[in-house]
């Protein structure tokens, strides 16, 4: 799929045609579709008449999609919202029983590449990072307004930056910031020499983005609704970029393919816990 001529190309392409493997005439989601890459793939394979529901907070993002994957006329069904709300969503859409669902989760190339959305600190935008701008919390409000303790602790939660308490120092005190490269250097001031070969500003903007879009939270909430919307057999795929997400993927993972999950020191299973997943 192009965008402004350029080839997008999706990440983890061929392990997630591999990892769902779309039929034809199946129903998939895909709840971050994103400019389409892999539901393109996913609607090429699940043809004559498999649909799939593709779900953005970003309308940007739709709209792109909509164009690229406009060729697959009503098979492709594409809606706003977050896929913390799966299950509504879908029902919404007219779509029961899925045979496969894709999460792929963090920001996209297309955030990342416009430097007025405020998610890139290598190029100067507004303190944003909103993916839908639906959504009242911004960058700049955090920034501005929290009480150093509260960012400082935001910091070392989400952007698992050691450094927090010095680099939300540096931040009060240099307030107002008003753009992505003004806070990019106070960071890199406060963290210099320390950053372990990645950008210092790097866990910082990572804390930021996701405070601003509840990623964690949507992440937590989407899951149990995704495997609830699964028919027998169906599978899910998860992209994970970073050790927070990939956390809450793999503990739910285990946890639902498990039949019991009560803790060990429990000597009978008193949970009645059932596995609800298999791993493939």
């Amino acid at each position: 799929m192009a965008e402004s001529g350029r080839l997008h190309v999706p990440v983890l392409y061929q392990e997630v045609m591999t990892g769902l493997c779309p039929g034809p005439g199946q129903d998939l989601i895909d709840g971050t579709v994103g400019l389409g890459g892999h539901a393109r793939g996913l609607l090429q394979r699940t043809a004559p008449d498999g649909r799939l529901l593709g779900i953005d907070r970003d309308p940007e993002a739709l709209s792109l999609a909509q164009g690229g994957l406009a060729e697959f006329g009503g098979r492709a069904v594409l809606c706003q919202g977050e896929f913390r709300h799966l299950a509504a969503l879908a029902r919404e859409a007219g779509f029961g029983a899925v045979s496969g669902i894709l999460l792929d989760l963090g920001v996209s190339s297309l955030q990342l590449d416009r430097p007025e959305r405020g998610f890139s600190f290598q190029e100067d935008g507004p303190l944003d990072m909103r993916m839908s701008p639906q959504s009242e919390l911004s960058a700049a409000e955090i920034v501005n307004t929290w009480p150093a303790d509260a960012l400082a602790d935001l910091i070392f939660q989400y952007g698992e930056e050691r450094h927090s308490r010095r680099v939300a120092r540096a931040i009060v005190a240099a307030r107002p910031l008003h753009t992505t490269l003004e806070l990019a250097r106070v960071v890199a001031g406060a963290v210099r020499g320390r950053s372990g070969g990645i950008h210092p500003a790097t866990r910082t903007f990572q804390a930021l983005r996701i405070a601003v879009n509840g990623e964690l939270d949507s992440l937590e909430a989407v899951l149990p609704q995704a495997v609830a919307l699964l028919e027998p057999g169906g599978r899910l795929a998860v992209i994970s970029f970073h050790s927070l997400e990939d956390r809450i993927v793999k503990q739910f993972m285990v946890r639902e393919s498990k039949d019991c999950v009560c803790p060990p020191r429990v000597p009978v299973c008193v949970c009645g816990h059932v596995a609800t997943l298999r791993p493939v």
